[in-house]
């Protein structure tokens, strides 16, 4: 056996560039020799990559290309190297492996078995699932690290706790039911059946080697199968193993503390090298005539900054790190994460100047990769995450959950306006028109309280006459037949559930002109689902029965695995790349996005089903081995031409902590005299900071309409009067212009309307007894509110909360009553009454409640259940209202109540708290109450006149301090952009 033949590529050298430049010299002219090779790689889209580096490096030209195998995917379709081989190998008889949505709903029924074996209470599908996908991972894992689960039965001694006990008991799931159930099926774990085709293909190789050159390129052994199959390829004949970015120059002390460190970039390599017996100083560097890297300086930054923790103390003397190991190098630190999506997106934009160049985004960050991705669209450029998106939040993966929520939910308003209003709405109508029957149901029918359950509840509030809306109804009805009635059924099958849900989703998403499904399952994401979808309906007798109700949640956790990943990207020189898209890539311009603590490297959270001991006892490795592959991809990338930095020093309002690579580099540059020195330019956040600012800044001036005093309104409430103090553009918007806010959609009358349901139990009393008060009183009076609040009590927030509130109210107001009804000669409630003034203008008033006592003078009450208007502004003039309701009486403007002295006004605060209510009198004296109804009155003609001038226009908030606590139309004054408040609260 000859020596181990392994290589390695420089990180500042483009990996597959340098891969084909030595290819392309070793093999020379001949147009046939690279169709012999086989080239392993760890992706698909490595895969890729290579046949494009080989493109560029032909100039374009065809080339019959070796055969590329990727065998680091767990994902990939067929791992098979026999079958075509050029040797002639016969194929192996290798059981398949188990569909991945198959594997999750099988070890869904087992987890639910267990449940209602061993669990304190049954779980339910939706539960169940991701309990199974968590399993699964770990499947995975311990099959990647070629163990035996029958070691995991000595993990567990009786000393330890007893919560480990009880997972041991649920892990029994994977050591003894799964393989039962596997083998029934007649199928392998994807993890299993890589690792027999690899070793297989191993002993293959060994027992006849073959005849054409294989070489590993990009793989690091971190699967104890690929590590089996590396060892066996770097001693064939005409094998070789190349390794990305490993220093040569390492001393043995230093390989031997990244050997112990899981955390270190190269901790994974080291460990291969120690299988193959071999050093660092062993490998030869690979052969790329024409690949330029010469980054030295910026290779010993890196080395330096990543060296294993306990090598730290040689940064005391670090005087071979010049300046010139910063260049090309920037770091970024952003307000926030939209400061760094817009810097990052600029860069990229700035790159597409330079004809030819290339530039990347490296994130493990999906949100920020979402953002920088819409970023650019300002700029027309549409550019891809390869890392894919969730088939959750794609535009037919959330059609899929809003139909399903909206047939859960009973079409309930949210819920349903929430579906009907997706895009790819259409119920089999031109999709204008359905958004125009959607919006008209929504106006109609779907604001305000919430209509009874079902489409039945929805025809009861439909107004008469609507014919449109009905056939309209009927339409929705007949498309959420199917799924209405599989999710009421009970107990069904769960491929009578998928297809119930497909037929309801292909009836809502068809239009007058395409089938539902032509619009829901086409581009790329509509294709992932739809395929999606065929493998449940596959998979789906692997479950058991279940209750429809179960199936949204079900559903839901099904959903949430998948990911959709473009084919190609969607522009030639710029590419979003997540970490593992990302490895043996290469870009002019790489920006390494999303530098935070948690996130790049990610969070090392513990195993849900092992210790840390028992992770080690078991053979597998600590979670901080993830770091370790992380830092070496952040060294990898690092090697390129020009690299930027980037991270949010602030995310939701929170400071962030930066990577911990970041502070390594400062800690290294502090003590090589280069601090401050990576950070220096500041010109992209600059430029991000003029991105949206205007060229000239505009302050608004509040709105000021003027218009006709011909449509000035002549007749206002008492109420309306305070509004045309405080606000008089919200009197303008209510009364000139007719815009009335709209009722919030699914309303809870329980807080909407507690103040009506508290009058008008309080008005029904005082009307049914205005003498003398019943022996039962308070019985009455609590009929009174029941029949008042009528079905709001069936709402439990409002039995629980505002019924006993009403309780108290009455026990308030019936020992108020006690009190005073001596006093009193008539009691009236709930009257009109009217002012017409000598200048036009006619003032009305609807009065709570008026007393005339015995003396014949009357007393004002308002029943206030929420905030009192305080003394100052009754004194200003600015809460009117009861002197105004004083003055209409003195008038005789009420009907029923003779003309006479006011002699009291009377707030009623009814709050249900503690105390129930108190008795608040904006008047000390008589004096005072006499100079109150005069100063209103006059008030009110200086108010008028004022207005009746065309010059005086209806402004918004003339008073900041002195507006009302809320108003419907601030927005449509745009009071926060121009207001002093506004301006201060931003």
């Amino acid at each position: 056996m000859r020596p181990p033949a392994v290589f390695t590529i420089a990180p500042d050298l483009p990996f597959l560039d340098a891969l084909v430049a030595g290819l392309r010299a070793e093999l020379g002219d001949d147009p046939l020799a690279l169709s012999r090779h086989m080239i392993l790689l760890p992706t698909r889209r490595a895969g890729r990559a290579l046949r494009e580096a080989f493109l560029r490096a032909s100039g374009g030209r065809a080339l019959l290309l070796p055969r590329l195998v990727p065998v680091g995917d767990l994902d990939s379709d067929e791992l098979a190297f026999q079958g075509e081989d050029a040797d002639g190998f016969a194929e192996l008889d290798i059981p398949p492996a188990v569909p991945e949505l198959r594997r999750q709903l099988l070890l869904t029924r087992l987890v639910l078995a267990w449940g209602r074996s061993h669990g304190s209470g049954p779980l339910t599908p939706g539960q169940a699932a991701p309990l199974a996908r968590e399993l699964a991972r770990f499947l995975d894992e311990v099959q990647a690290e070629g163990r035996d689960f029958a070691q995991l039965l000595r993990l567990v001694p009786a000393s330890y706790a007893q919560h480990w006990q009880q997972i041991l008991g649920f892990l029994a799931i994977l050591t003894e039911h799964w393989p039962r159930l596997r083998a029934e099926i007649g199928c392998l774990d994807p993890a299993e059946r890589r690792n027999r085709v690899l070793a297989a293909q191993a002993a293959a190789w060994r027992r006849e080697p073959p005849h054409h050159r294989v070489i590993a390129a990009g793989l690091t052994g971190g699967i104890a199968a690929v590590a089996d199959l590396l060892t066996v390829v770097a001693t064939l004949p005409e094998g070789a193993v190349v390794l990305p970015g490993i220093e040569r120059e390492i001393d043995a002390a230093s390989w031997g503390e990244i050997a112990g460190d899981p955390a270190h970039p190269q901790h994974l390599m080291a460990r291969l090298l120690r299988r193959l017996e071999l050093e660092p100083a062993d490998l030869r560097p690979w052969p790329a005539p024409g690949i330029r890297g010469g980054r030295t300086a910026r290779r010993r930054l890196v080395n330096e900054a990543l060296r294993p923790a306990t090598e730290s103390d040689r940064w005391r003397d670090l005087s071979g790190i010049d300046a010139t190991a910063l260049d090309g190098l920037l770091r970024l630190d952003c307000a926030g994460p939209q400061e760094e999506a817009s810097v990052i997106a600029l860069l990229l934009r700035r790159r597409l100047e330079h004809p030819g160049e290339t530039a990347a985004l490296i994130t493990p960050d999906r949100a920020l990769a979402r953002r920088v991705a819409a970023e650019l669209r300002r700029w027309n450029i549409e550019i891809d995450d390869s890392a894919g998106m969730p088939l959750n939040k794609t535009p037919p993966g959330v059609f899929l959950r809003l139909v399903l929520g909206m047939a859960a939910e009973a079409v309930a308003p949210l819920p349903l306006l929430a579906a009907l209003k997706h895009p790819l709405a259409a119920g089999g109508l031109a999709p204008d028109a359905f958004r125009a029957s959607v919006r008209h149901l929504e106006m109609a029918t779907l604001r305000g309280p919430r209509p009874a359950p079902g489409f039945a509840g929805l025809r009861a509030v439909l107004p008469e006459g609507r014919r449109e809306l009905v056939g309209f109804v009927d339409r929705l009805e007949a498309a959420l037949t199917p799924l209405l009635a599989a999710l009421e059924s009970g107990e069904a099958p769960l491929a009578t559930l998928v297809a119930a849900h497909i037929a309801t989703a292909e009836a809502l998403a068809a239009s007058n002109e395409e089938s539902g499904a032509a619009r829901l399952w086409r581009e790329e994401a509509g294709e992932a689902a739809g395929a999606f979808l065929d493998s449940l309906l596959d998979a789906a007798p692997s479950l058991p029965k279940l209750d429809g109700k179960d199936y949204p949640a079900l559903f839901e956790a099904l959903l949430a695995g998948p990911v959709v990943r473009p084919r190609f990207g969607r522009h030639p020189r710029l590419a979003i790349w997540g970490l593992l898209e990302a490895r043996l890539q290469h870009a002019d311009l790489v920006i390494l996005g999303g530098l935070n603590e948690g996130v790049w490297p990610p969070q090392t959270e513990s195993d849900p089903w092992l210790s840390r001991p028992m992770r080690r006892d078991f053979g597998l490795p600590p979670p901080e081995r993830r770091i370790g592959v992380a830092a070496h991809d952040f060294a990898q990338a690092l090697g390129a031409k020009e690299v930027v930095l980037t991270r949010a020093m602030r995310v939701e309002g929170a400071p962030t902590v930066p990577s911990r690579w970041l502070l390594r580099l400062d800690t290294v540059l502090r003590a090589a005299g280069l601090e401050g020195r990576l950070d220096a330019a500041r010109e992209p956040l600059a430029w991000q900071a003029l991105l949206d600012k205007p060229a000239a800044h505009r302050p608004g001036a509040p709105p000021a309409p003027r218009p006709p005093v011909s449509v000035r309104p002549r007749r206002l409430s008492v109420t309306q009067i305070e509004t045309w103090m405080r606000d008089p553009y919200a009197l303008y918007a209510a009364e000139i212009l007719r815009l009335k806010a709209l009722d919030p959609i699914d309303a809870d009358p329980g807080v909407a309307e507690r103040g009506q349901f508290i009058h008008q139990a309080l008005d029904a009393f005082v009307r049914a007894f205005p003498d003398a008060l019943p022996a039962d009183a308070e019985a009455r009076l609590v009929k009174m509110g029941i029949d008042a609040f009528g079905r709001a009590l069936e709402r439990p927030g409002v039995r629980a909360f505002w019924w006993p509130r009403f309780e108290r109210i009455a026990g308030w107001f019936l020992a108020e009553e006690k009190a005073r009804r001596d006093s009193l000669a008539v009691i009236r409630s709930e009257l009109t009454g009217r002012l017409d003034l000598d200048v036009g203008f006619t003032l009305i008033a609807k009065a709570d409640r008026i007393d005339r006592q015995r003396d014949g003078s009357l007393v004002l009450i308002d029943y206030k259940t929420g905030g009192v208007p305080s003394a100052g502004d009754v004194a200003l003039g600015l809460s009117p209202q009861l002197p105004l309701e004083a003055a209409i009486a003195e008038a005789g403007g009420f009907a029923g109540i003779a003309p006479a002295a006011v002699a009291a006004l009377e707030y009623w605060r009814l709050t249900g708290a503690d105390p129930a209510g108190e008795t608040i009198s904006p008047a000390k004296d008589e004096a005072g109450l006499r100079a109150l109804i005069d100063e209103a009155v006059q008030g009110l003609r200086r108010l008028i006149a004022r207005f009746d001038d065309p010059a005086t226009p209806y402004r918004a908030v003339p008073w900041p301090e002195k507006a009302q606590r809320y108003s419907d139309y601030d927005h449509l004054a745009r009071v926060k952009e121009w207001s002093v408040a506004g301006d201060a609260g931003e």
